[in-house]
């Protein structure tokens, strides 16, 4: 058999697995900046039969590809992390050929936490007799250029290089450096990602077909920018989440009327103190951070929409740390949980208060100990730490239009105000987004060239609506 016969073969034996597979995405939408924290999974988190497969190594990768000059006070490496994982891996022989490179494509986290949940790698490994390589993507985890970092966090100059084109060219030599090292340059190489890196793992087929022979691009959502012909909807995440709370994803039945009805309950009560002091006590809010004003109360709105979307992107059928960054777990669908708590047929306020407590401590509380909320905390550090270095992608190169209106979602309107975004950006980062980067860069819907990359969308994941569920015309 040809070594492209193979590859198609291998593709097409991964996409009969992929008709029964449900994949959700850890990309998140813009969050307020909290306090600079590193983002390192918690050790016992990862699954020591999967952990005890891998070696760990180091690398000395290139800090900026794309400059021949060295700037003064800027070092031109740092140290990369990445696991080789080869137990089930066929050698090549004098008869026959290596097996292919299975290569997870890091995205915004720990790389331990890909490792530790990449199922359909570590499935298809035997079969296919498949080296697997999980790639920590730059600045995440323990991949950190301008290491050790201060407390005060980076400064903007120093974030520089944190983008898509500089990560895919570190998995691109990384590719090339294992090909030699295991003497495997005829081995076939296929990309998997999930969210942002199954953005990654399609655009690296996209862009360098000589390296990547192949992509699995699972909930990638490539096409939630601007200047996308046709128009992205930018309500489709938040019209995502509400379907997961809707009766039709198996919730209770009234949730969706309710959170709805939440929100104007909450502004109404934070316009007089006796209502400020029901909301502090009814959503056991702690009492170093309390609602005394409006403004306070979209503060909280914010954070509780927040556990929302995130337990949307981490509604799976079982028990899972993975949207809390291997700090903690959350319940088999989580979402379905969270609606019991906002059943009641017809609420007061109090129901509404009380309900939606319960309802966000399934992702707030998830160990059980916590007294009350901070809502000025998120959910842990590493959480933290992501959403921080994610904020500066976003605001870069990875400019994400979302909005709600309350009558397709169960939110309240707020259209995308790219504007006041921006304004945002250039306070918090020093940098402009460039709104129509990524649709020029990669193409946005014109990838008809583009071949051997499976997309895969689970419907519950609210992603899914920038994803790619139909084939490009001419592909």
């Amino acid at each position: 058999m040809g070594y492209f016969s193979r590859v198609r073969g291998l593709l097409q034996f991964i996409c009969i697995l992929l008709l029964v597979s449900n994949c959700h995405g850890l990309l998140q939408r813009r969050k307020a900046r909290r306090s600079f924290k590193t983002s390192v999974i918690k050790s016992e988190s990862v699954r020591s039969d999967l952990l005890s497969q891998c070696t760990l190594y180091w690398r000395n990768a290139t800090l900026n590809h794309f400059s021949f000059v060295k700037y003064k006070g800027v070092d031109k490496a740092f140290k990369q992390r990445y696991y080789v994982c080869s137990n089930y891996w066929k050698a090549p022989t004098s008869t026959s050929g290596p097996g292919p490179i299975f290569f997870y494509a890091g995205n915004e986290a720990d790389v331990l936490l890909y490792l530790n949940n990449t199922g359909l790698m570590w499935e298809n490994a035997p079969s296919q007799g498949a080296m697997l390589v999980f790639a920590e993507h730059r600045y995440y985890g323990q991949s950190r250029p301008f290491a050790p970092w201060p407390k005060s966090g980076l400064k903007p100059y120093q974030l520089d290089y944190l983008s898509t084109e500089q990560a895919m060219f570190d998995y691109v030599e990384l590719v090339d450096e294992i090909k030699k090292e295991f003497r495997a340059e005829q081995a076939a190489v296929i990309a998997f990602g999930g969210s942002y890196g199954g953005m990654l793992a399609a655009w690296m087929r996209m862009k360098y077909p000589h390296v990547i022979d192949g992509a699995i691009a699972a909930s990638a959502p490539i096409w939630n920018f601007f200047g996308e012909t046709p128009t992205y909807d930018t309500g489709s995440f938040a019209q995502g989440v509400t379907y997961d709370a809707s009766m039709e994803a198996g919730s209770s039945r009234n949730c969706v009327y309710n959170v709805r009805a939440f929100w104007s309950t909450l502004s109404r009560l934070a316009q007089t103190p006796e209502g400020c002091a029901l909301i502090n006590q009814n959503l056991n809010l702690c009492p170093d951070s309390t609602v005394s004003s409006p403004s306070d109360a979209e503060a909280v709105r914010d954070w509780i929409a927040d556990a929302w979307d995130n337990m949307a992107m981490g509604n799976f059928p079982y028990a899972s740390g993975y949207i809390l960054n291997g700090d903690g777990q959350l319940p088999p669908f989580p979402i379905h949980e969270a609606c019991r708590s906002m059943a009641t047929d017809v609420p007061s306020d109090m129901d509404l208060l009380q309900g939606m407590a319960g309802a966000i401590g399934v992702y707030y509380n998830h160990s059980h100990l916590t007294p009350c909320f901070d809502y000025k905390a998120g959910v842990n550090d590493e959480t933290d730490a992501v959403d921080m270095l994610w904020d500066f992608q976003w605001c870069s190169e990875l400019f994400m239009p979302s909005s709600t209106d309350g009558v397709n979602d169960m939110f309240w309107p707020a259209p995308f105000d790219a504007a006041a975004a921006a304004a945002d950006c250039r306070a918090s980062w020093q940098v402009s987004p460039r709104p129509l980067h990524a649709q020029r860069e990669w193409g946005g819907r014109r990838i008809e060239a583009a071949s051997n990359i499976v997309f895969t969308n689970g419907l519950l994941d609210p992603w899914h609506g920038g994803g790619g569920l139909t084939v490009p015309v001419g592909a």
